[in-house]
């Protein structure tokens, strides 16, 4: 098969994905496209929204149309790594130690309300996400190769929760906001809940179709790989991550890893737009999801209101785009 086959089956395998999440997650379709590039660059993402806007379901959808396994993990203060990782038990009838594992071995993982266990407990998953294996007593076992990180966290919920340390909020390559659906769509939910189109029971009922087997998303990232970016948005995009360090509000700015991740971002970005090259917009459009969770405002812009979200469009307004 050639490269311009595959890159029309990437294409149409990506908007049948879209398609067939949205039967059940209603009207977030930017969303939707976030977390399918963290999956299809084999990244991670941060997912923040209020109770009840579905950021359960949409990991459990999107596992359920990628033919993925799926896993979940409710964070609490008390939760330990072993909880996460899994532990040797003993077999008293055969006289030897055997693995029982924990929910970390699985392709999507979704770590609910991550920042309400402690430091030590979120350490357990900082191999996983960066290697894809797990360390449990000197033993390292690998993960699927398909292994994919969603964690949520409350946005305005902030008693009895841990801050997520920065080098695993680095890990993540994009932060997903979910936001409440506006009115229309809401009104859509509470007429599907009355009904046999409900999103959990849609999901449950077999209407929404797997469009791939979780083997074949190797496949796929491989593809995402071909999409050409041209030398100078390369050099475009590295003076982005560079002036997040540099800006007069920013005491943290993003490090080389949020580089990378624009690349793949921006390349899965276009691919999910039908196309097989990158764009300025591209890039501009996922530097938001990006940079946001990564950079740490000053506190005396942060005491006048600033936020991430202006610092990073000021950052996109000084930095001169390549023509």
């Amino acid at each position: 098969m050639n490269n311009a086959m595959n890159m029309e089956l990437l294409k149409d395998t990506l908007a049948k994905a879209c398609q067939e999440t949205s039967k059940v997650i209603i009207g977030q379709h930017e969303v939707i496209q976030k977390a399918l590039i963290a999956i299809i660059t084999g990244n991670h993402a941060l997912i923040e929204g209020v109770p009840g806007v579905a950021k359960t379901l949409l990991v459990r959808t999107l596992a359920h149309v990628l033919g993925c396994d799926f896993a979940r993990i409710q964070f609490t203060p008390d939760l330990m790594p072993a909880d996460i990782t899994g532990t040797n038990v003993f077999n008293l009838q055969r006289s030897e130690f055997s693995l029982i594992k924990g929910p970390i071995f699985t392709s999507f993982l979704l770590a609910d309300e991550i920042n309400r266990a402690p430091a030590k407990t979120q350490s357990a998953l900082l191999q996983a996400m960066q290697e894809r294996a797990v360390t449990i007593d000197r033993e390292t076992y690998a993960l699927p190769p398909t292994f994919t990180v969603f964690a949520t966290q409350n946005p305005i919920e902030y008693e009895g929760t841990y801050p997520l340390p920065e080098a695993q909020k680095d890990r993540f390559m994009l932060k997903i906001t979910m936001s409440a659906p506006d009115r229309a769509e809401e009104l859509d939910l509470a007429q599907r809940t009355m009904t046999d189109n409900a999103p959990e029971t849609l999901l449950a009922s077999g209407a929404v179709q797997p469009v791939l087997q979780s083997q074949d998303l190797l496949g796929l990232r491989a593809q995402v790989g071909k999409i050409l970016i041209r030398e100078e948005l390369v050099g475009y995009l590295v003076d982005l991550v560079r002036c997040s360090r540099q800006h007069e509000s920013v005491l943290v700015g993003a490090g080389p890893r949020a580089t990378q991740a624009l690349i793949m971002a921006s390349r899965a970005y276009g691919a999910l737009n039908g196309r097989d090259f990158v764009t300025p917009d591209d890039i501009k459009a996922m530097a938001g999801p990006v940079l946001e969770h990564r950079l740490i405002l000053r506190p005396e812009f942060e005491i006048e209101g600033l936020s991430v979200a202006e610092v990073i469009q000021q950052i996109l307004q000084q930095v001169t785009v390549p023509r």
